[in-house]
């Protein structure tokens, strides 16, 4: 077969071997740099850690009945537990995730037959993940959907109160929720009602900023005994 036009005579073979060369030398760089790499992991073995890693537990632990457990206690100054309606509780165990929630449905002490509202509350144990950019996120997207959000420091790692009064009209829906974190675990609990304007109000921001930052505290606090 006639050699290709350009090239002349015998360059095939030696192309061939550069080739080798070059890929023995690749080999060994790549021996050398995994090596390194090695090397550096067992020095530092934070480098290859990421977001995602396990935050630890930090003592926190699963109760089989959550109400009791995280009992909404300054909220139930302002109102008491409906009795239409018990409340309801579930504890879950996995190897990657404890979790456990309480559902209430709560009535206006001394207010009108309308005033009710309903609380929810849950702890989660993450032991094969990090919650922290969830948690980011969720923050910022509650802040994108227009609820007002504050910081509140003092509590866990990081927690923050969220709230909205939505509505037109006479009509309205006040969402009120306090997150937090601390390590591998998160806590949230939440309140949620509806009124009409001259037929009784729920608690003002201020009221519900405080009264689920004490029974978040309370909660977390209860998390460790």
């Amino acid at each position: 077969m006639a050699p290709v036009s350009g090239m002349p005579p015998g360059a095939a073979p030696a192309r061939s071997g550069n080739l080798r060369r070059n890929a023995v030398w690749a080999f060994v760089g790549a021996v050398i740099v995994s090596a390194g790499w090695a090397a550096a992991v067992m020095a530092i073995p934070g480098l290859v850690s990421s977001d995602s890693s396990p935050r630890g537990l930090r003592g926190y632990h699963l109760s089989d009945d959550f109400c009791t457990t995280g009992k909404p206690t300054k909220l139930l100054q302002t109102y008491s537990v409906s009795d239409s309606s018990a409340p309801t509780h579930h504890t879950d165990r996995h190897p990657a995730l404890d979790s456990m929630n309480c559902s209430m449905s709560l009535k206006r002490t001394g207010g009108s037959d309308s005033e009710y509202a309903n609380l929810y509350m849950r702890a989660d144990l993450h032991k094969a993940v990090n919650p922290a950019p969830e948690l980011a996120a969720n923050k910022e997207l509650y802040r994108a959907r227009g609820y007002q959000v504050t910081d509140i420091a003092g509590i866990g790692e990081e927690a923050y109160f969220l709230y909205k009064d939505d509505g037109s009209g006479q009509y309205h829906s006040v969402y009120a929720e306090l997150d937090i974190l601390d390590g591998g675990m998160t806590y949230y609990i939440n309140y949620t009602a509806s009124y009409t304007e001259g037929k009784g109000k729920p608690p003002s921001r201020e009221e519900l900023r405080g009264a689920l930052q004490s029974d978040g505290q309370d909660a977390v606090r209860a998390m460790k005994k």
